[in-house]
C-alpha cells in the first residue's frame, strides 16, 4: 500500500494544467484507489508521535484546547523546535501540518 498520493505530491505548488483530465483519465474497473488520497508525503516520525500524544490526551478526557496544550506539556511532548506548547503554537502547528 502506498503511504501517500504521488500525484498530489507533484501537484503541490504547481500551475494547474489548462487541459482537463490530461494523463488522468480513469477507466472503469481499472481505477487505482488510494487509501491516502490527500497525503502528499508519508508522515514524519514527529507527526506520528504527535498523533499518539494527542490520542493519549483525548483518552484522558481532554476536550478544550487549553487543556490539550497542558496535557501535551505534561506528557513531555514538545513541538518540533523543542518548545513547550501554547494555544498559539498548537494552532500554528495545526495550520502548518494542514489539519
Amino acid at each position: 500500500m502506498k503511504e501517500f498520493n504521488e500525484k498530489l505530491a507533484k501537484w503541490i505548488n504547481s500551475v494547474p494544467s489548462t487541459d482537463a483530465g490530461i494523463n488522468n483519465i480513469q477507466i472503469p474497473g481499472q481505477v487505482e484507489h488510494l487509501v491516502w488520497q490527500n497525503r502528499s508525503k508519508a508522515p514524519s516520525q514527529y507527526e506520528l508521535d504527535f498523533v499518539q500524544h494527542l490520542i493519549q490526551a483525548f483518552r484522558q478526557g481532554v476536550t478544550e484546547l487549553n487543556d490539550l496544550t497542558v496535557a501535551l506539556n505534561e506528557q513531555g511532548f514538545r513541538n518540533e523546535s523543542g518548545d513547550v506548547w501554547t494555544v498559539e503554537s498548537f494552532s500554528t502547528e495545526m495550520q502548518r501540518l494542514g489539519y
